[in-house]
């Protein structure tokens, strides 16, 4: 499922860490994060796809595939 999504990045510290966007209502755990996106704090807007094919040891929320990332502030 493709979505558009707003939020701040953070780092979660399950095993050996997690990058994830902190959206509205929801935090989506980031698939194989780009470097731009590995900065604590960050506030961006992404396109991607959900993966439910996939399975991952935090579980935090619905996996993100980022296809796209428009930095907004930081």
């Amino acid at each position: 499922m493709f979505i558009e999504a707003q939020g701040t990045i953070t780092f979660q510290g399950f095993g050996l860490g997690v990058w994830a966007l902190a959206a509205n209502d929801i935090t989506y755990e980031i698939f194989e994060p780009p470097t731009e996106l590995q900065q604590e704090g960050l506030i961006v807007k992404v396109t991607g796809n959900i993966r439910d094919d996939i399975m991952t040891v935090a579980m935090i929320g619905p996996v993100l595939e980022v296809k796209s990332v428009e930095v907004l502030g930081s």
